[in-house]
């Protein structure tokens, strides 16, 4: 039997249809095509225990990419759509809504200036429909004409052939195509192919041509396997050693399009989220993030989808055949309704979306991997004795200063690289910079960390006698697996690495990549000093390509993020965050209010120290309110000259400008972070017009006044809502370090956990744990024999060393 490839589509020119028919000659159904240049002179990879691999046409444009990241790269992209995504959940006609949020992503792409084809399923399914109303219409009439109506619900409908749907389908299918695409200005075109379509030289090369005179017109190539005039498909046939891949599924005619059109990438969307280590839905099923071959031995294939002809493994196979043809492949869900909106344009992206299959293996583990690591090592840590924690700290501490001269050069390093890449804005440069005293602060701060993580894990919080015999205990626990993402300050590894020792929790380091060379060479300390306990694993240091918004998705691996940067990297986490607590806060909009009666001395001192100790700071002040009373007195003038001396940027508030004839600047916007020697000067009319404009611009971080009126002082302290709230102090002093807790992992806005500076306390949470003696709550009924007593037992403090 004669095979055909029928292309119809709409043309951007008047000429409302291109249609061409691909001529065939007859031939063997099993004949090889072999390329042109002796197959002795093409470089050969060979997979032995994938038996049913034959070496595809060798590619030009290189290797498969080796990573996500460089997905976005893919120029030629074919997208797969298999029966559950373009059929509804009854099997039986469209899912509308899926294919129009697909179409709209492969145009976005297409007029990117990509090269988009799709290879579809849905003719039969679509068929289907159409065969059921047209067969339920007519049984309809004779029904009503010869039985009632009352027989109509009793109306059978026969078992259609697949291959008659697939005939009533198709045409429609391609219209539904056409239409969606024509809302984007897009044409698309429709190709049939069989098996000999690929196996016959000639045809193959009517075929390749074909697609590449629609690509180069800008077209998108929609093709399907002619389910109209195919045989029945042989199950599994292409596991027995054929020579070459065979077009018995969409998977495998996706694959064989792909390397055959030299495609960058397939993007293979079915009903799971990607592969799993085994069937979806059972108990240990394990996304498997990357794919390489010759893991399969590893993998336990389920049953097949719902509908269609190919399984996992039918996707599988077709994916690995692609990728040893050079094509990458990423297989994903797309029928999910949260994602699969935007599941093709993430994949391009490269973000974390399903299945990635890649031929280069890491040396190291998968961030999965890192993360179960730290569950397991952090686990190990709170087991240890509180002395013994104390131990890996001192240990951390010491090397810190016995290291001092390797860590710094390393830092020097990371620095010269910033600056001459000139990417870094000023703060973030004063952020990576590391010295002999901020060591040395740090040294200091770590052994504070030590001394009081004598008192951390599993003190007693609580303690009731429920009945007798009967006794409840309230204990701290660590949280779990900490992920802390953080930019250009290095010094935060080894002050959250103390944190996370002390409160026994397993944790995940993300920096920044300007400091690379800095965070290895602390990570290595960290390493040295966690071994001499055995306890490496609870600390891990990511050093993968992976994206942040990628690390924000693992929710089964990660208890809370704790962000260490900018606004927008703290913004950023915390959309990005899917079902994980972000712990921190988005800006740093601090006020400092010089009331009336403050002080002339302590006024510039703490106006000063507030905005130019640090300015990159998120606890440096960022607007100064000032009492209307001040202006133009010697206070006011004082604060003025020493801003200009400090060469600190002023900007005017709307009030204080209307105050002025010659006014700087005005402000944009009163909820602006700077994070330089810049301020905004605002004026109000006294302390609860100042507790109102904080509650309205601030950030609910650190907040001060200045006053020596002790009933106004206690009033600003007990109405500002904020994490801090300061009196005649800098708002510097917000701090882990200057607070006493050693350090801190952050400072927190939220009210639900921890708030301000987070030390040890902020990583813990706590477990209830109840001893009793055969109780049981019936004994308790108002027949039982027993009464509850809900007494609070004292308990008693724990001395520190």
């Amino acid at each position: 039997m004669l095979s055909r490839a029928a292309l119809s589509g709409r043309s951007r020119c008047n000429a409302r249809y291109l249609f061409s028919r691909v001529r065939t000659t007859a031939s063997s159904s099993h004949l090889k095509y072999v390329p042109a240049s002796s197959p002795a002179r093409q470089p050969r990879r060979h997979w032995s225990n994938i038996p049913f691999l034959t070496m595809p046409l060798m590619r030009s444009h290189g290797k498969p990419f080796a990573h996500r990241s460089e997905l976005k790269h893919a120029k030629r992209i074919v997208v797969k759509l298999g029966s559950a995504v373009v059929t509804r959940g009854d099997e039986c006609g469209l899912a509308l809504g899926r294919l129009a949020s697909i179409v709209e992503q492969v145009s976005v792409l297409q007029n990117q200036g990509r090269e988009m084809m799709i290879v579809t399923s849905g003719a039969v399914a679509f068929g289907k429909q159409r065969l059921r109303h047209e067969i339920l219409l007519s049984q309809s009439v004779r029904q009503a004409l010869h039985s009632g109506q009352n027989q109509l619900k009793d109306m059978q409908v026969p078992v259609l052939e697949a291959r008659a749907c697939a005939a009533a389908g198709q045409s429609g299918l391609m219209a539904l195509y056409e239409a969606m695409f024509t809302q984007y200005s897009i044409c698309a075109a429709q190709i049939l192919v069989t098996n000999l379509d690929f196996h016959d030289e000639q045809k193959r090369r009517n075929l390749n041509g074909t697609l590449h005179e629609l690509l180069r017109m800008n077209i998108v190539p929609i093709i399907n396997t002619n389910d109209a005039v195919v045989p029945p498909p042989e199950p599994n046939s292409d596991l027995q050693g054929v020579n070459v891949i065979s077009i018995k599924d969409n998977d495998s005619l996706a694959a064989r399009l792909a390397v055959e059109m030299k495609a960058d990438l397939i993007i293979v969307l079915s009903d799971v989220e990607g592969l799993f280590d085994s069937p979806p839905g059972s108990d240990d099923a394990k996304l498997i993030d990357i794919f390489y071959p010759g893991d399969q031995q590893s993998v336990n294939f389920g049953a097949k989808s719902r509908v269609g002809m190919g399984g996992m493994e039918a996707k599988v196979k077709a994916a690995l055949w692609a990728l040893q043809g050079g094509t990458s492949v990423v297989i994903a869900n797309g029928t999910h309704p949260k994602i699969s909106g935007h599941v093709i344009s993430d994949i391009v992206e490269g973000k974390k979306v399903g299945t990635f299959f890649s031929e280069v293996k890491p040396a190291g583990p998968t961030v999965e991997q890192q993360a179960e690591m730290a569950r397991s090592g952090g686990r190990n840590l709170a087991a240890l004795q509180p002395e013994q924690r104390a131990e890996i700290i001192y240990h951390l501490a010491d090397l810190l200063t016995d290291h001092r001269d390797e860590i710094l050069f390393a830092n020097k390093k990371d620095m010269e690289e910033a600056e001459d890449k000139g990417r870094l804005a000023l703060p973030l440069l004063k952020r990576l910079s590391l010295s002999t005293a901020k060591l040395n602060s740090l040294a200091i701060g770590l052994r504070q960390i030590a001394a009081s993580s004598q008192d951390s894990v599993g003190r007693v919080i609580r303690r009731t006698q429920i009945a007798k015999d009967l006794q409840l205990e309230q204990v701290t626990v660590p949280i779990g697996v900490l992920l802390v993402i953080f930019e250009s300050r290095p010094d935060c590894l080894p002050q959250v690495s103390a944190l996370a020792i002390s409160s026994g929790n397993g944790l995940l380091l993300k920096g920044g990549k300007e400091a690379s060379n800095s965070n290895q060479t602390l990570y290595r300390l960290t390493q040295e000093a966690l071994s001499i306990h055995g306890v490496k694993d609870a600390i891990q240091l990511v050093n993968t390509r992976e994206e942040v918004e990628d690390l924000c998705r693992l929710n089964n691996l990660i208890d809370l993020i704790i962000p260490r940067g900018s606004s927008e990297l703290v913004r950023d986490i915390q959309k990005a965050a899917k079902g994980i607590p972000v712990m921190g806060h988005s800006e740093g909009i601090c006020h400092v209010y010089v009331d009336t009666e403050a002080s002339v001395e302590k006024v510039t001192r703490i106006v000063r120290d507030s905005k130019c100790d640090y300015p990159a700071a998120c606890n440096a002040m960022e607007t100064l309110l000032i009492h209307r009373d001040v202006l133009r007195t010697p206070l006011f003038d004082q604060i003025i000259d020493m801003l200009r001396v400090e060469q600190v940027k002023i900007h005017a508030g709307p009030k204080f400008a209307s105050y002025l004839t010659f006014s700087p600047s005005e402000v944009k916007s009163l909820r602006t972070e700077y994070g330089d020697l810049e301020c905004c000067i605002e004026v109000v009319d006294g302390v609860q017009d100042a507790i109102a404009h904080i509650h309205k611009y601030g950030s609910s971080h650190t907040d001060a006044i200045i006053t020596e009126n002790e009933d106004t002082a206690e009033y600003f302290l007990q109405h500002v809502d904020s994490a801090c709230v300061f009196w005649n102090s800098s708002t510097r002093f917000s701090d882990g370090y200057r607070f006493g807790l050693g350090a801190e992992v952050g400072i927190s806005t939220a009210r639900i956990h921890a708030r301000g500076p987070v030390g040890i306390e902020g990583l813990l949470t706590t477990k209830w744990l109840l001893r009793g003696e055969n109780h049981v709550v019936s004994d308790f009924s108002e027949q039982g024999s027993m009464k509850y007593l809900h007494e609070n037992i004292p308990v008693p403090q724990r001395l520190s060393s």
